[in-house]
């Protein structure tokens, strides 16, 4: 019996592991939108609206390398007109304590080297804490 098909990145990752990992969620806004995605799904306006920094074209680029990599996923509902949902699967969501030590670890960086003034604040922030500041 053949097993299923897989579907292969369309770019090779690196085999050593940290490496891959880093290419996986590098990208100026990748963090950005999972951090808005690990609350719940959003439609691409939503998305955008809460980076007004970016443009929709990156979004869009941003939103497939990270559904490719199995990070993100996106949903089409069969309504007029067509409507989409963009989720962090649980792949996805796994890197949250990881985007929140690397921003804590980015902030002592900035410390050592007397350069917090230049740092902006930390967009990931441990759930409990950003529940308790929704209430």
């Amino acid at each position: 019996m053949a097993s299923p098909a897989r579907k292969m990145p369309i770019k090779r990752l690196p085999m050593l592991p940290a490496e891959r990992a880093l290419k996986v969620i590098a990208g100026r806004w990748k963090a950005v939108i999972l951090h808005h995605l690990f609350d719940g799904p959003l439609r691409l306006t939503a998305l955008k609206a809460m980076m007004p920094g970016i443009t929709q074209k990156v979004l869009i680029q941003q939103l497939r390398e990270m559904e490719e990599h199995g990070l993100v996923s996106r949903e089409i509902f069969a309504e007029e007109p067509a409507r989409v949902e963009y989720s962090a699967t649980s792949l996805g969501l796994s890197l949250e304590p990881i985007l929140l030590a690397l921003c804590q670890w980015g902030q002592h960086h900035a410390d050592e080297l007397n350069e917090t003034h230049r740092l902006a604040d930390c967009i990931i922030r441990p759930r409990q804490a950003r529940h308790a500041h929704m209430a």
